[in-house]
């Protein structure tokens, strides 16, 4: 069963590197790594490979001035890279570019412009893993056989977010990454098998399904641009085309340090957008937490069935 890991790249050359190496030294090798790379209008560069062009999202949004002090979102700020000269060269490695807003990128569109390509090269099972993931020892070999054994399943697993301390660049081998094994607690809810992931408890940092499931759910929403929402309306799409969620112990990730926020207010205009959207698909908000949050701090109302920015918050 042929196998392709799919991920996304803006900026994170040191990520992507440890990703390329740990799964260059796992038990199986995938038959193909496809790495789409999201670059700003014409920063648009690739050293080798397949090249896929497509139209460019909205206009930029600044953000607003209430949150100049905001520290540069996680993802942007980051020169120009090749990033090529970073991945093992044991692994089949396939780069896509994909020109972006840096203010709101299309990561629903990224991961199904990946995901096609994959699968029109052969891809029997695709591996979506985010780039700041690194697999365990197993993690294909893991997904491979699941997929393989209960093909129509959504296949997710555990990922332990590692601290500023822990670093992957220091280990010799996969299997250093044991030791470090600390689960997300916000999955513990999950059951192991094919139905045991609850739809709102859905991430895409790691998961797998076959080109099958992949046709039948539709791939990701595209109207979803920025920051959060595409992952909960993935797993709606699923639950509605009769597609299990599924959760094993078996395939671990391990999710490499950036700083973050928490509310993630750097993301607050996608946030709120994405939410919208979504209650208009599924007449209910997702992230209710955070949203929840932001209004408590003043940054947005609830007006009639949707969320709004508070006059606090001005487009520059």
């Amino acid at each position: 069963m042929s196998t392709a890991v799919v991920t996304l790249a803006f900026g994170r050359t040191e990520h992507l590197a440890q990703q390329a190496r740990m799964l260059a030294a796992g038990t199986q090798l995938p038959d193909d790594y496809v790495v789409v790379r999201m670059r700003a209008g014409d920063q648009v560069r690739v050293p080798a490979g397949d090249q896929v062009r497509v139209p460019a999202g909205d206009q930029v949004h600044t953000a607003a001035d209430d949150l100049a002090d905001v520290p540069v979102d996680d993802h942007a700020g980051i020169p120009v890279d090749d990033h090529a000269g970073t991945v093992d060269p044991a692994l089949s490695t396939r780069w896509l570019d994909l020109p972006v807003d840096p203010a709101r990128l299309p990561l629903a569109a990224a991961r199904n412009l990946g995901v096609e390509a994959a699968i029109e090269a052969g891809a029997q099972t695709v591996i979506l893993l985010d780039v700041d993931c690194v697999p365990a020892a197993r993690l294909v070999e893991s997904y491979r056989r699941l997929t393989a054994q209960q093909p129509e399943v959504i296949w997710s697993g555990p990922v332990t977010y590692l601290s500023p301390e822990q670093r992957v660049a220091e280990l010799a081998a996969p299997a250093e990454l044991a030791a470090w094994t600390d689960p997300h607690p916000a999955r513990r809810s999950a059951v192991p098998g094919p139905d045991g992931l609850p739809r709102d408890l859905f991430w895409s940092l790691s998961f797998a399904l076959t080109a099958a499931t992949w046709r039948t759910v539709g791939g990701f929403c595209t109207d979803y641009t920025g920051y959060g929402g595409e992952d909960t309306d993935f797993a709606r799409l699923a639950e509605a085309s009769g597609i299990g969620l599924g959760w094993s112990v078996e395939p671990m990730a391990y999710h490499q340090y950036h700083p973050t926020r928490t509310p993630p207010v750097q993301h607050l205009q996608s946030i709120v957008a994405n939410a919208n959207l979504f209650r208009s698909r599924w007449s209910e908000f997702p992230m209710v937490g955070w949203l929840e949050e932001f209004a408590r701090r003043g940054l947005i109302r609830l007006r009639g069935e949707h969320w709004e920015l508070t006059d606090q918050i001005q487009e520059g």
